[in-house]
């Protein structure tokens, strides 16, 4: 096969050319680099099946030759980023949803979007299934995040629907892994940096809110499973193991060593109180559950930050 991949360079999207490339088909990677980084690829270099495209996904795009696959990973995915750019963040949710749909229209290609257990917002129903419609704030600062991907989603079932263009709809939960930009606003990687640099840890709230955490391969392998075998329906990856971020950040102290302290933060504007996907579609469509656990998953994390240590990825501020 041979697949287009907007957000190439961001991390899910670059952990994802990587899979389609060991499984032998040929990607195209798009990224503009608002959020991505080259180090993601920079392995890529010289691969005679991949080539990269900078460009912004929310212009006009063309690509040359066919796709079986357009997959739209671009977007701002982290609270730090799209509060710092709400505009692009809304604007690669519609106007980049639109070109990239146009494209697989265009090339007669499967399509793929990216969205993300946010749509549910500040759920009334735990855990999150997929029938679920949510509860998000339209009009506050999240919602420039939550609206954009479920804006997509409904421009996604348009195309299905009116023009019959074979799609796919990934609602993702909270994943974590190498990769990650060490400052992007994202709990996991917040608390390691700070226990890698001997900083207080951050916890906003109380920390009794949950979260569920996937490690990067098994979201990826689920990724895949439901491009290849999926349907148009919305599915759920992540892990349904649910932690409180308390419980997060004593982890991470422990396997680093860190000795504190935890600091306490005021709780960001509609920050969800509980998030745990069912996957009992992801079971029963894709046969896909996730096999890291949680201690494991960190610690391969750490083990990837403290490589970074001293370098000037670690010490940027996004």
């Amino acid at each position: 096969m041979r697949v287009l991949i907007t957000g190439a360079a961001g991390f899910l999207g670059s952990h994802l050319t990587d899979r389609f490339l060991a499984d032998g088909h040929e990607v195209v990677g798009l990224d503009n680099f608002i959020t991505g980084h080259a180090d993601n690829i920079a392995h890529l270099t010289g691969n005679p099946r991949f080539s990269l495209v900078r460009h912004n996904i929310s212009e006009y795009t063309y690509i040359a030759g066919p796709l079986d696959g357009v997959l739209h990973f671009a977007s701002p995915a982290s609270p730090i980023d799209y509060l710092k750019l709400p505009i692009q963040t809304l604007k690669v949710g519609s106007l980049g949803t639109h070109n990239a749909l146009g494209i697989a229209l265009a090339k007669k290609a499967r399509f793929f979007l990216a969205s993300t257990s946010e749509v549910y917002g500040d759920p009334l129903v735990h855990p999150q299934v997929e029938s679920y419609w949510g509860n998000v704030n339209p009009v506050g600062p999240r919602g420039v995040y939550d609206e954009a991907k479920r804006f997509a989603e409904a421009m996604t079932m348009a195309y299905h629907r009116h023009h019959a263009v074979d799609t796919r709809i990934v609602r993702i939960f909270n994943t974590y892994g190498p990769r990650m930009r060490p400052r992007d606003g994202r709990v996991v990687s917040n608390l390691i940096v700070q226990a890698l640099n001997g900083e207080p840890l951050t916890i906003y709230g109380d920390g009794s809110q949950t979260r569920s955490f996937c490690y990067v391969s098994d979201e990826v392998e689920g990724i895949y499973r439901l491009f290849m075998h999926g349907d148009p329906g919305p599915t759920n990856i992540g892990n349904p193991t649910e932690f409180t971020v308390r419980q997060l950040a004593e982890l991470v102290m422990e396997l680093t060593g860190a000795k504190g302290p935890i600091t306490f933060a005021p709780l960001p504007e509609d920050d969800p109180k509980v998030r745990r996907p069912d996957i009992t579609r992801a079971r029963t469509l894709l046969g896909w559950e996730p096999t890291v656990d949680l201690r494991t998953g960190v610690q391969r994390t750490i083990d990837y930050f403290r490589g970074l240590l001293g370098t000037p990825r670690m010490r940027a501020d996004a």
